[in-house]
Protein backbone atom coordinates (compact mmCIF):
# COMPACT_ATOMS: atom_id res chain seq x y z
CA UNK A 1 0.00 0.00 0.00
CA UNK A 2 1.03 3.22 -0.47
CA UNK A 3 0.75 5.72 2.77
CA UNK A 4 0.24 9.14 3.00
CA UNK A 5 0.59 10.49 6.36
CA UNK A 6 -0.91 13.28 8.30
CA UNK A 7 1.08 14.36 11.05
CA UNK A 8 4.46 14.41 12.03
CA UNK A 9 4.39 13.93 15.91
CA UNK A 10 5.49 10.64 17.65
CA UNK A 11 3.13 8.24 16.39
CA UNK A 12 3.15 9.70 12.74
CA UNK A 13 7.19 9.57 12.73
CA UNK A 14 6.81 6.01 13.66
CA UNK A 15 4.54 5.27 10.92
CA UNK A 16 6.95 6.38 8.56
CA UNK A 17 9.94 5.29 10.15
CA UNK A 18 8.14 1.89 10.21
CA UNK A 19 6.38 1.40 7.21
CA UNK A 20 9.00 -0.39 5.34
CA UNK A 21 9.12 -3.13 7.38
CA UNK A 22 5.57 -3.87 7.03
CA UNK A 23 5.95 -4.01 3.22
CA UNK A 24 4.26 -0.27 2.23
CA UNK A 25 5.85 2.65 0.48
CA UNK A 26 4.71 6.18 2.21
CA UNK A 27 4.38 8.63 -0.51
CA UNK A 28 3.76 11.85 1.60
CA UNK A 29 4.43 12.77 4.98
CA UNK A 30 3.04 16.28 6.54
CA UNK A 31 3.36 18.11 9.79
CA UNK A 32 1.40 21.69 10.84
CA UNK A 33 3.34 23.37 8.18
CA UNK A 34 4.93 21.87 5.29
CA UNK A 35 4.11 18.36 3.55
CA UNK A 36 6.96 15.82 1.44
CA UNK A 37 5.39 13.86 -1.50
CA UNK A 38 6.78 12.25 -4.00
CA UNK A 39 4.71 9.60 -5.84
CA UNK A 40 7.49 7.45 -6.26
CA UNK A 41 8.37 7.26 -2.15
CA UNK A 42 9.66 9.91 -0.04
CA UNK A 43 13.22 10.01 1.71
CA UNK A 44 12.17 9.24 4.98
CA UNK A 45 15.12 9.40 6.33
CA UNK A 46 15.80 13.00 5.44
CA UNK A 47 12.55 14.13 6.53
CA UNK A 48 12.76 12.91 10.09
CA UNK A 49 16.04 14.31 10.01
CA UNK A 50 15.09 17.52 9.35
CA UNK A 51 12.06 17.15 11.60
CA UNK A 52 14.25 16.23 14.62
CA UNK A 53 15.92 19.21 13.60
CA UNK A 54 13.48 21.81 13.95
CA UNK A 55 13.76 22.48 10.05
CA UNK A 56 10.94 22.49 7.33
CA UNK A 57 9.47 18.73 6.45
CA UNK A 58 9.61 20.07 2.80
CA UNK A 59 9.10 22.22 0.24
CA UNK A 60 4.99 21.24 -0.26
CA UNK A 61 2.30 21.90 1.62
CA UNK A 62 -0.86 19.84 3.26
CA UNK A 63 -2.89 20.53 -0.52
CA UNK A 64 0.20 18.41 -2.41
CA UNK A 65 -0.64 15.03 0.02
CA UNK A 66 -4.17 14.91 -1.32
CA UNK A 67 -3.00 15.41 -4.82
CA UNK A 68 -0.71 12.20 -4.19
CA UNK A 69 -0.77 8.83 -5.31
CA UNK A 70 -1.80 7.45 -2.22
CA UNK A 71 -3.62 4.32 -1.37
CA UNK A 72 -4.49 4.52 2.52
CA UNK A 73 -4.41 8.17 4.34
CA UNK A 74 -2.86 8.14 7.59
CA UNK A 75 -4.49 10.43 9.99
CA UNK A 76 -1.97 10.95 12.92
CA UNK A 77 -2.52 14.68 14.15
CA UNK A 78 -3.54 15.82 17.20
CA UNK A 79 -6.74 15.19 18.63
CA UNK A 80 -9.24 17.72 18.74
CA UNK A 81 -12.48 17.81 20.61
CA UNK A 82 -16.43 19.16 19.54
CA UNK A 83 -16.11 19.34 15.47
CA UNK A 84 -13.13 17.16 15.36
CA UNK A 85 -11.40 19.24 12.96
CA UNK A 86 -9.30 19.42 10.95
CA UNK A 87 -9.03 15.15 11.49
CA UNK A 88 -12.57 15.52 10.31
CA UNK A 89 -12.22 16.96 7.08
CA UNK A 90 -9.20 14.90 6.53
CA UNK A 91 -10.84 12.09 6.49
CA UNK A 92 -13.62 13.37 4.35
CA UNK A 93 -11.81 13.95 1.73
CA UNK A 94 -9.64 10.77 1.55
CA UNK A 95 -12.87 8.74 1.69
CA UNK A 96 -14.72 11.13 -0.80
CA UNK A 97 -12.12 10.33 -2.70
CA UNK A 98 -12.25 6.89 -2.48
CA UNK A 99 -9.23 6.53 -0.24
CA UNK A 100 -8.89 4.17 2.78
CA UNK A 101 -8.49 5.90 6.07
CA UNK A 102 -6.58 4.66 9.17
CA UNK A 103 -6.98 6.75 12.35
CA UNK A 104 -4.77 7.41 15.55
CA UNK A 105 -6.67 10.37 15.70
CA UNK A 106 -9.40 9.83 18.49
CA UNK A 107 -11.10 13.24 17.61
CA UNK A 108 -13.40 12.61 14.64
CA UNK A 109 -14.50 8.60 16.20
CA UNK A 110 -15.63 9.41 19.21
CA UNK A 111 -17.21 13.04 18.47
CA UNK A 112 -18.60 12.37 14.53
CA UNK A 113 -18.72 8.23 14.30
CA UNK A 114 -21.98 8.11 12.83
CA UNK A 115 -20.96 10.83 10.12
CA UNK A 116 -17.64 8.49 9.59
CA UNK A 117 -19.61 6.00 8.52
CA UNK A 118 -21.69 7.49 6.65
CA UNK A 119 -18.83 8.63 4.22
CA UNK A 120 -17.70 5.44 4.20
CA UNK A 121 -20.92 3.80 3.09
CA UNK A 122 -20.62 5.94 -0.07
CA UNK A 123 -17.16 5.59 -0.39
CA UNK A 124 -14.78 2.91 -2.02
CA UNK A 125 -12.65 3.19 0.39
CA UNK A 126 -12.52 2.23 4.18
CA UNK A 127 -11.92 3.51 7.51
CA UNK A 128 -10.00 1.75 10.40
CA UNK A 129 -9.17 2.91 13.82
CA UNK A 130 -7.48 0.25 16.12
CA UNK A 131 -4.59 2.75 17.11
CA UNK A 132 -7.36 5.14 18.74
CA UNK A 133 -7.88 2.53 21.53
CA UNK A 134 -5.07 1.44 23.79
CA UNK A 135 -1.79 1.83 21.49
CA UNK A 136 -0.69 -1.48 20.49
CA UNK A 137 -3.15 -3.63 22.56
CA UNK A 138 -5.42 -5.19 19.89
CA UNK A 139 -8.18 -4.18 21.00
CA UNK A 140 -10.91 -3.39 18.19
CA UNK A 141 -10.01 -5.95 16.45
CA UNK A 142 -10.73 -8.39 19.19
CA UNK A 143 -14.18 -6.82 19.65
CA UNK A 144 -14.54 -7.35 15.96
CA UNK A 145 -13.56 -11.16 15.46
CA UNK A 146 -15.55 -11.80 18.29
CA UNK A 147 -18.43 -9.76 16.47
CA UNK A 148 -20.14 -6.66 18.18
CA UNK A 149 -22.99 -7.61 18.76
CA UNK A 150 -21.62 -10.86 20.96
CA UNK A 151 -19.22 -8.09 22.85
CA UNK A 152 -21.85 -6.78 26.27
CA UNK A 153 -19.36 -4.97 27.81
CA UNK A 154 -15.52 -3.70 27.58
CA UNK A 155 -13.85 -2.07 30.73
CA UNK A 156 -10.41 -1.40 31.98
CA UNK A 157 -7.31 1.08 32.60
CA UNK A 158 -6.89 2.87 29.23
CA UNK A 159 -4.54 5.86 30.53
CA UNK A 160 -0.92 4.90 31.30
CA UNK A 161 -0.77 8.26 33.10
CA UNK A 162 -3.45 8.12 35.07
CA UNK A 163 -2.20 4.47 36.06
CA UNK A 164 1.56 5.40 36.87
CA UNK A 165 -0.17 8.52 39.55
CA UNK A 166 -1.88 5.88 41.19
CA UNK A 167 0.65 3.02 41.25
CA UNK A 168 3.12 5.06 42.43
CA UNK A 169 0.88 6.96 45.14
CA UNK A 170 -0.11 3.24 46.07
CA UNK A 171 3.43 1.60 46.43
CA UNK A 172 5.01 4.72 48.45
CA UNK A 173 2.77 6.41 50.10
CA UNK A 174 2.76 9.87 48.12
CA UNK A 175 -0.01 12.67 47.57
CA UNK A 176 -0.74 13.46 44.23
CA UNK A 177 0.91 16.87 43.72
CA UNK A 178 4.02 14.86 44.44
CA UNK A 179 3.86 11.99 42.01
CA UNK A 180 2.32 14.09 39.17
CA UNK A 181 5.43 16.36 39.39
CA UNK A 182 7.55 13.17 39.19
CA UNK A 183 5.74 11.91 36.48
CA UNK A 184 6.18 15.13 34.54
CA UNK A 185 10.06 14.97 34.83
CA UNK A 186 10.03 11.38 33.58
CA UNK A 187 7.84 12.15 30.77
CA UNK A 188 5.39 10.14 31.76
CA UNK A 189 2.78 13.29 32.15
CA UNK A 190 1.98 16.45 29.82
CA UNK A 191 3.31 19.57 30.74
CA UNK A 192 -0.26 20.21 30.97
CA UNK A 193 -1.46 16.28 32.15
CA UNK A 194 -5.41 17.60 32.06
CA UNK A 195 -6.82 15.02 29.82
CA UNK A 196 -4.84 12.21 31.61
CA UNK A 197 -6.13 12.60 35.11
CA UNK A 198 -9.24 14.58 34.60
CA UNK A 199 -10.55 10.99 32.75
CA UNK A 200 -10.92 12.81 29.54
CA UNK A 201 -8.48 10.78 27.49
CA UNK A 202 -9.85 7.37 28.56
CA UNK A 203 -13.65 8.69 27.93
CA UNK A 204 -12.61 9.26 24.18
CA UNK A 205 -11.61 5.76 23.98
CA UNK A 206 -14.46 4.29 25.84
CA UNK A 207 -16.62 6.18 23.77
CA UNK A 208 -15.12 4.61 20.32
CA UNK A 209 -15.69 1.75 22.36
CA UNK A 210 -19.46 2.05 23.20
CA UNK A 211 -20.05 3.27 19.42
CA UNK A 212 -18.81 0.49 17.94
CA UNK A 213 -20.50 -2.06 20.48
CA UNK A 214 -23.85 0.34 19.75
CA UNK A 215 -23.38 1.54 16.04
CA UNK A 216 -23.18 4.88 17.30
CA UNK A 217 -25.18 7.09 19.24
CA UNK A 218 -22.17 8.31 21.76
CA UNK A 219 -20.02 11.08 21.63
CA UNK A 220 -17.51 12.39 24.76
CA UNK A 221 -20.68 14.87 26.58
CA UNK A 222 -22.53 11.32 26.71
CA UNK A 223 -19.83 9.84 29.11
CA UNK A 224 -20.15 10.31 33.26
CA UNK A 225 -16.63 11.09 34.01
CA UNK A 226 -14.34 11.93 36.93
CA UNK A 227 -10.65 12.07 37.50
CA UNK A 228 -7.94 11.05 39.98
CA UNK A 229 -7.11 14.59 41.33
CA UNK A 230 -8.99 14.24 44.43
CA UNK A 231 -7.61 11.16 45.58
CA UNK A 232 -5.62 11.36 48.67
CA UNK A 233 -3.13 8.94 49.40
CA UNK A 234 -4.44 7.76 52.53
CA UNK A 235 -7.73 6.30 50.71
CA UNK A 236 -4.86 4.01 48.89
CA UNK A 237 -3.77 3.40 52.07
CA UNK A 238 -7.22 2.24 53.56
CA UNK A 239 -7.85 0.59 50.77
CA UNK A 240 -4.64 -1.48 50.87
CA UNK A 241 -5.91 -2.22 54.13
CA UNK A 242 -8.94 -4.50 52.73
CA UNK A 243 -6.48 -5.88 49.61
CA UNK A 244 -7.54 -3.28 47.21
CA UNK A 245 -6.50 -0.55 45.63
CA UNK A 246 -7.99 2.24 43.25
CA UNK A 247 -7.38 2.37 39.22
CA UNK A 248 -8.86 4.69 36.78
CA UNK A 249 -11.66 2.46 35.14
CA UNK A 250 -13.45 2.75 32.24
CA UNK A 251 -16.69 1.01 31.37
CA UNK A 252 -18.75 0.82 27.46
CA UNK A 253 -21.55 -1.01 26.91
CA UNK A 254 -24.32 -0.19 24.58
CA UNK A 255 -26.17 1.73 27.37
CA UNK A 256 -23.44 4.65 27.89
CA UNK A 257 -20.16 4.76 29.28
CA UNK A 258 -18.82 5.85 32.76
CA UNK A 259 -14.77 6.42 34.00
CA UNK A 260 -13.73 6.63 37.12
CA UNK A 261 -11.77 5.97 40.28
CA UNK A 262 -12.87 2.37 41.26
CA UNK A 263 -11.54 0.19 44.41
CA UNK A 264 -10.41 -3.12 42.09
CA UNK A 265 -9.13 -6.30 44.14
CA UNK A 266 -4.93 -5.38 44.82
CA UNK A 267 -4.17 -8.36 43.31
CA UNK A 268 -6.92 -8.76 40.38
CA UNK A 269 -6.45 -8.32 36.56
CA UNK A 270 -7.18 -4.70 36.82
CA UNK A 271 -5.05 -3.69 38.77
CA UNK A 272 -2.09 -3.02 36.41
CA UNK A 273 1.09 -1.06 37.72
CA UNK A 274 3.18 1.74 35.90
CA UNK A 275 1.68 2.62 33.05
CA UNK A 276 0.41 -0.63 31.37
CA UNK A 277 -3.52 -0.58 30.13
CA UNK A 278 -5.51 -3.49 30.15
CA UNK A 279 -9.31 -4.36 28.89
CA UNK A 280 -11.70 -6.91 29.74
CA UNK A 281 -13.94 -7.75 26.96
CA UNK A 282 -17.22 -9.77 28.52
CA UNK A 283 -18.21 -11.92 25.59
CA UNK A 284 -21.53 -13.69 25.66
CA UNK A 285 -20.08 -17.09 23.97
CA UNK A 286 -16.23 -16.71 25.23
CA UNK A 287 -16.84 -15.40 28.28
CA UNK A 288 -13.91 -12.57 29.56
CA UNK A 289 -11.17 -11.67 27.70
CA UNK A 290 -7.90 -10.09 28.75
CA UNK A 291 -5.34 -8.24 26.79
CA UNK A 292 -2.88 -5.87 28.35
CA UNK A 293 0.27 -3.88 27.50
CA UNK A 294 1.63 -0.12 26.72
CA UNK A 295 -1.43 1.67 25.58
CA UNK A 296 0.72 4.65 24.19
CA UNK A 297 4.04 5.19 22.64
CA UNK A 298 5.30 6.11 18.38
CA UNK A 299 6.28 2.66 17.86
CA UNK A 300 3.48 0.47 19.90
CA UNK A 301 0.65 2.87 18.45
CA UNK A 302 2.63 2.66 14.96
CA UNK A 303 1.84 -1.20 15.16
CA UNK A 304 -1.99 -0.90 15.52
CA UNK A 305 -1.62 1.64 12.27
CA UNK A 306 0.49 -0.47 10.08
CA UNK A 307 -1.90 -3.70 11.33
CA UNK A 308 -5.02 -2.07 10.04
CA UNK A 309 -3.46 -1.16 6.96
CA UNK A 310 -2.63 -4.62 6.53
CA UNK A 311 -6.65 -5.45 6.91
CA UNK A 312 -7.31 -3.05 3.97
CA UNK A 313 -8.38 -4.75 0.72
CA UNK A 314 -6.96 -3.28 -2.41
CA UNK A 315 -8.89 -0.94 -3.83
Amino acid sequence: MKLAILGAGDVGRSVADLAGDYGHDVVALADSTTATVDDDGIDIDGALERKLAGDALGSSDLETVFEADYDVLVEATPTTLGDAQPGFSHTKRALEADRHVVLANKGPVAERYEELRALEAASAGSIRFEATVGGAIPILSTVEDSTPQAVTAVRGVLNGTANFILTRMAAEGLDYEHVLAEAQDLGVAEADPTFDVDGTDAALKFVILANVLADGGFALNDATVDGIQNIPGSALDLAAEDGRTIRLIGEATRDGVRVGPRLVPENGPLAVTGTRNIVQIETRNAGSLHSSGRGAGGPETATAVLSDVGRLPPL
